[in-house]
């Protein structure tokens, strides 16, 4: 291995070596430096780009070439005359400055290689064939290979440390802007240019009111070839793994022309390749947002989906998929545009786990548990989005958008617990959802600006929970507290929920614009929210009747019947100030609040008025460099789920009965920013700190059935304040053809609750570090190597528990003799705590393609996904009254044949 060490070490300082600096400054014809000016070097041997750089703010540039080369020298600005020369090199390095002079004609002079990044304004350019090597598949490979762009772990697309809050392609929203879908199936042999949007506006009527900076974007500009007609790949694949037989469908078709685009996503697969999970589903807005978002008040309708048990990392025992998307454009007029989409979602997954779990204190006398279960679930999940733009004029536009979702879902879990025995438990659910989004922008003249946002969604939701619990004599306490019946063979108990929701959000925004440094902002906002809540505890009897039981505690409630109301009329003002480097945005909201709920024929009533000043300051240092300071007060609202006081069972071990006079908390949330991308030296830094404080936080007080894992739990507003904090930070390096990356994240938590009448204060502390190095190659392998050390460090008062994970990883991947393909990857994770290592697991994917050539419209591949046949994973999870060590069950070796044909 040292060896091995020495001779890379060698190879790179021999590479360095034999290179010189070639640097000067770029002036235009005043003698002024020019910042951002580009400037490249084409090797007149190889006829290819050996070097580029873009000049600082002094108009410095600083280019690498090698000794004794001819070169053409290629220097270009926005608005002034590309210049070309000839540079030949020797074995020293060379000063050479260049002057520029302002283009005032049409004739352009040929341009003998585009440049690999073009700065304009906000906008930078990536011209894609700059940076790849042949071997990128989709868009996240090319993505991931550009100076100051990344694909995190989710798919999500991140620019200088910003994520990116829309995708589209050549200017139209694909699938609303979702980046995932993005980076995962637009064909990386289409992409042309990659566009980067900062300061991005939804809205270019309030590109000049609102504060835009951390809004970016990207467009995909497509090559010539692929517009005007169809294209994209169709992928099929089979293989066999453990007597299973493996299928793979993946057709991926698209077509962009000025006035229509189409799009058409699909995928059929059991070897667990998920295009898109349940999380991606219910995280997809589908491009909404509440328009009272930034109002001060945060409320929200609770959350009644199933406890589905989440995929780690999209693995599972078993995995079963199919995904469809569409999504259409299409502009009838200059002044209309029509859009939507489609995605429908069917998954059948089936998987297992082992854990260990320790409860917070055990002199309480809650015991620990151990626990397994195999779990079926099943789930069909669709959603649909209609959306109209018009603008007749720059002065006026409006916006019309529809989202309707549905689903239909059910799992079944074989569990078995130490301490309660063997349970089955099933849970399903029909939910539906209709989002409904009108918007009006009218510019009455270049001072005065008008915006009007309405927002309503109708929810309703549906879910039931069944539990078997065979060994009765482990449950007996629980059993007799809920008044259940013991001359049964078993304890088959059920709940039936119902909640229904409906909610509207406005606003009417009004912008005078005083001069070109100050602006004022007036907002008139009202949010209504009307939520009603049925859910009735029961017991199957062995006959199947039902049995209608009457509970031994909470007052013998194990029905809910509720209605709840919430209201908030504000207003709120903001002035801008732009002073310098600085721009200033002092404001306040001031809110009329009222809460109401009625059960059990009691009202509870909580209104009041409250004062929420915020503060913006944004310091912008350099063009790509600036400082942001944040600091909000806000109202937190709960849902009706905290305030039903009948029981609900969360699930066989946690019963839940509400608080019908909980009140409203309130935060203080400040946030420090700092971002840097310099063009110069490709050297990208950002870091961030969040503190927030919590005053009357909702927390909850849990009571312990002797002996038991079974609770009953009731929230309360806290008399104590809760404290977040978290700090991260990440600095980004491009040397030549490498690029390094140093990241660090840490989160802290406090908070307070009470269990068994014993209050305790918890804290939770998470470190994570991770560093990667990567390189880039136009013809030489390239590899990729990483390593992320992190460490779970959970303080429950009286007992203390630490997790370590140690996770090195390599992938690699080359073209060889131009028509071979070979990419792979291999991970290994130390799972430990403080006293032992409790697991290891690794990972090695590989695949070897075939393409005859560039243009070749089929490929051969053969692929192997877990080569060791690793069969479980670990990880570790903590939550307010428990932490645990899971062992978690993945799918087997599976290798595939594929064939791939292009469009």
């Amino acid at each position: 291995m040292k060896n091995r060490l020495l001779i890379v070490l060698l190879l790179l300082g021999y590479s360095a070596f034999a290179q010189l600096k070639f640097e000067g400054v770029i002036k235009d014809s005043i003698g002024s430096p020019l910042e951002l000016a580009n400037i490249i070097a084409i090797n007149q041997e190889t006829q290819k780009l050996d070097s580029y750089g873009i000049s600082n703010q002094d108009g410095y540039y600083k280019l690498s070439l090698e000794k004794n080369a001819a070169y053409k020298i290629q220097v270009s600005y926005i608005g002034m005359k590309t210049l070309q020369t000839d540079v030949k090199t020797g074995e020293v390095n060379l000063i050479k400055d260049f002057t520029l002079q302002n283009d005032n004609t049409l004739d352009e002079i040929e341009l003998v290689y585009e440049m690999p990044v073009t700065v304009k304004g906000d906008t930078i350019v990536y011209n894609a064939d700059s940076f790849t090597s042949g071997s990128e598949r989709k868009l996240g490979d090319v993505l991931n290979k550009l100076p100051g762009v990344e694909v995190n772990d989710e798919g999500q697309i991140e620019v200088e440390g910003r994520a990116v809050s829309k995708v589209m392609v050549e200017g139209k929203d694909f699938f609303d802007g979702d980046s995932k879908l993005a980076t995962e199936n637009i064909p990386a042999n289409a992409v042309d240019k990659v566009q980067v949007l900062k300061n991005y506006a939804e809205v270019g009527q309030l590109s000049g009111v609102t504060n835009n900076q951390d809004n970016v974007a990207i467009n995909i500009k497509l090559k010539e070839g692929k517009k005007n007609f169809w294209f994209g790949n169709v992928t099929a694949g089979v293989g066999d793994a453990d007597d299973k037989t493996l299928y793979l469908a993946q057709p991926k078709l698209f077509y962009y022309s000025p006035e229509y685009s189409v799009n058409v996503i699909s995928d059929l697969n059991n070897v667990g390749e998920i295009a898109f999970n349940r999380r991606d589903y219910f995280n997809f807005t589908g491009g909404f947002r509440s328009p009272s978002r930034s109002s001060g008040t945060n409320i929200n309708l609770g959350n009644n989906n199933l406890g589905f048990l989440s995929l780690q990392n999209n693995r599972a025992k078993d995995i079963n998929t199919k995904f469809g998307a569409a999504n259409f454009s299409y502009s009838p007029k200059k002044t209309l545009d029509i859009s939507g989409f489609a995605i429908f979602l069917s998954s059948r997954t089936d998987l297992q786990e082992n854990s260990s779990v320790i409860y917070t204190n055990p002199d309480l006398n809650i015991p620990d548990e151990s626990t397994e279960s195999n779990t079926a679930q099943s789930s069909d999940l669709a959603m649909a989005k209609f959306s109209a733009k018009y603008k007749p004029n720059t002065d006026n536009q409006l916006d019309y958008d529809v989202l309707a979702r549905t689903s239909k879902e059910s799992q079944d879990q074989l569990f078995y617990s130490s301490v309660n025995g063997n349970i089955d438990e099933f849970e399903n659910a029909k939910p539906y959802s209709i989002n409904q989004n009108l918007n009006y922008y009218y510019t009455l003249d270049d001072a005065n600006i008008f915006a009007l946002e309405v927002q309503h969604l109708l929810q309703d939701e549906d879910p039931f929970y069944n539990a078997i619990l065979e060994d009765k004599d482990n449950y007996a306490g629980t059993a007799s507290a809920l008044g259940l019946d013991n001359l049964q063979l078993d304890y088959n108990l059920a709940q039936e929920k119902r909640v229904k929701s409906n909610q509207l959000d406005a606003k009417l925004d009004y912008w005078n614009i005083i001069n070109s440094k100050s602006d004022i902002n007036f907002t008139l906002g009202t949010i209504y929210s009307k939520q009603d809540f049925q859910s009735d505890i029961f017991q199957f009897l062995d006959d199947g009747s039902r049995f209608d039981n009457n509970p031994n505690i909470n007052d013998g409630l194990d029905t809910n019947a509720i209605g709840y109301r919430f209201s908030d009329v504000y207003l709120g003002v903001h002035y801008r100030l732009k002073s310098g480097i600085f721009t200033f945005t002092p404001g306040f909201s001031a809110h009329a609040y009222s809460a109401k709920n009625n059960q059990f024929d009691t009202n509870f009533t909580d209104n009041f008025f409250r004062f929420l000043p915020d503060f913006n300051t944004r310091i912008q240092l350099k063009k790509s460099e600036q400082i942001i300071f944040n600091y909000a007060m806000r109202t937190q609202f709960t849902d009706v789920n905290q305030l039903a006081s009948g029981l609900v069972l969360n699930s066989y071990r946690s019963i839940f009965s509400g608080n019908q006079e909980l009140e409203s908390a309130l935060s203080h949330n400040l946030s420090l920013s700092y971002f840097s991308f310099n063009l110069f030296n490709y050297t990208n830094v950002n870091a961030r700190l969040n503190y927030s404080k919590t005053v009357d936080r909702i927390r909850t007080t849990s009571q312990f059935q002797p002996g038991s894992v079974v609770r009953v739990s009731t929230p309360f507003n806290s008399n104590f304040a809760d404290e977040s904090a978290s700090a991260s930070a990440r600095i980004q390096k491009t040397i030549g053809k490498f690029r390094g990356t140093l990241n660090g994240n840490f989160n802290y938590n406090k908070f307070n609750q009470i269990i068994n009448g014993t209050p305790s204060v918890n804290e939770n502390y998470s470190h994570s570090y991770r560093a990667e190095l990567r390189t880039n190659f136009r013809e030489a392998p390239n590899f990729e190597l990483g390593y992320r050390y992190s460490i779970q460090d959970n303080d429950q008062g009286a007992s203390r528990t630490k997790f370590f994970t140690k996770a090195p990883s390599i992938e690699f991947d080359a073209v060889i003799f131009k028509s071979f393909t070979f990419r792979t990857d291999y991970s290994y994770n130390s799972f430990s705590d403080e006293d032992r290592k409790i697991n290891s697991f690794e990972f090695w994917d590989a695949s070897l393609s075939y393409r005859k050539n560039a243009d070749s419209k089929w490929e051969y591949e053969i692929k192997a996904t877990n080569l060791l046949d690793t069969r479980s994973q670990n990880t570790s999870r903590s939550n307010n009254i428990s932490v645990s060590a899971t062992e978690y069950f993945i799918q087997p070796r599976f290798i595939t044949f594929r064939l791939r044909y292009e469009l």
